[in-house]
């Protein structure tokens, strides 16, 4: 299954280093990654895809909830396949 993260904070070393650690260690592939830093606020979106790992979606983004409040992330994740039912006109 197919979902879209965003990850958004106040830039500093190392955030893409900690998302993606996790989302390997929960064997979550990175489909496509885009990130930018604008006026010192690190924004990036991911395309994953969790169909390979052994964590049910719920788990998955409960993990990143914690790793967000931990860090100071904001991290959302949604299914691909609502995220574009909701956005199509």
């Amino acid at each position: 299954m197919k979902a879209i993260m965003t990850v958004t904070a106040k830039d500093r070393v190392g955030i893409i280093a900690s998302v993606c650690s996790l989302l390997a260690s929960m064997d979550v592939n990175i489909l496509d990654i885009n990130q930018t830093v604008m006026e010192g606020i690190f924004t990036m979106t991911l395309l994953v895809d969790t169909s390979t790992s052994n964590h049910s979606f719920d788990e998955i983004k409960s993990a990143l909830i914690q790793r967000g409040e931990s860090e100071e992330l904001v991290i959302h994740i949604q299914r691909a396949d609502i995220f574009n039912a909701m956005h199509r006109v």
